[in-house]
């Protein structure tokens, strides 16, 4: 996959557009109840099992939940538990790729400088598959993260490029999400609905 070029209708405001839609998406995912987060998490937890049960045990990186994300831990134990590895991403400089740690659930945590949870320490690792969380995503399989740009020029810079999935909420679907130079499209997002898979 290539990054596509935003079509002539993103006009110049688009940035100002998809910071309103950042703050609107996410509030309206915080406004979930417990309830209906559980519930919708272990709907996504249910699809993802099912996208990633063909494949061989590989290497999985995936955040840690943020701000009502969803919680991918309890399902990378699982593939552990079946020969995965796993890792989360960490911000090892501003504007450049990310990079991997090792993850385990016994694994001791720490948090990075935007308080996100991220092992303590741990392997460098390369994954092979990559859970991004999302804001809002679009029928082209574009998506709308917090606006640092990390996971896109993270996918850039990796050789082979890993498997994304996009994860999110059905609450982030529109129709557009305005696509700027830098997006990267996913091959494929996982909401509480089901899997949407991108050519």
């Amino acid at each position: 996959m290539t990054a596509h070029s935003p079509s002539g209708e993103h006009i110049a405001d688009s940035t100002v557009s998809r910071a309103a839609l950042r703050r609107e998406k996410l509030a309206a995912r915080m406004a979930l109840d417990e309830k209906t987060r559980a519930e919708f998490s272990a709907r996504i937890e249910a699809h993802l099992a099912m996208l990633l049960a063909p494949l061989p045990p590989q290497t999985l990186a995936f955040c840690a939940p943020v701000r009502g994300e969803f919680d991918a831990r309890p399902l990378a134990s699982r593939l552990i538990d079946r020969g995965w590895q796993a890792a989360m991403p960490i911000v090892i400089e501003t504007a450049a790729p990310m990079r991997f740690r090792g993850w385990t659930p016994a694994s001791a945590m720490g948090v990075d400088r935007y308080d996100i949870p991220i092992p303590r320490d741990g392997p460098d690792l390369v994954p092979d598959v990559v859970l991004l969380p999302l804001l809002a995503f679009d029928a082209q399989g574009f998506r709308l993260g917090y606006g640092g740009g990390y996971f896109d020029r993270t996918l850039a810079a990796l050789v082979p490029r890993p498997l994304a999935i996009g994860i999110g909420y059905e609450l982030g679907r529109v129709a557009d999400i305005r696509p700027q130079t830098h997006d990267i499209p996913v091959a494929a997002i996982v909401t509480e609905a089901g899997i949407l898979r991108f050519a």
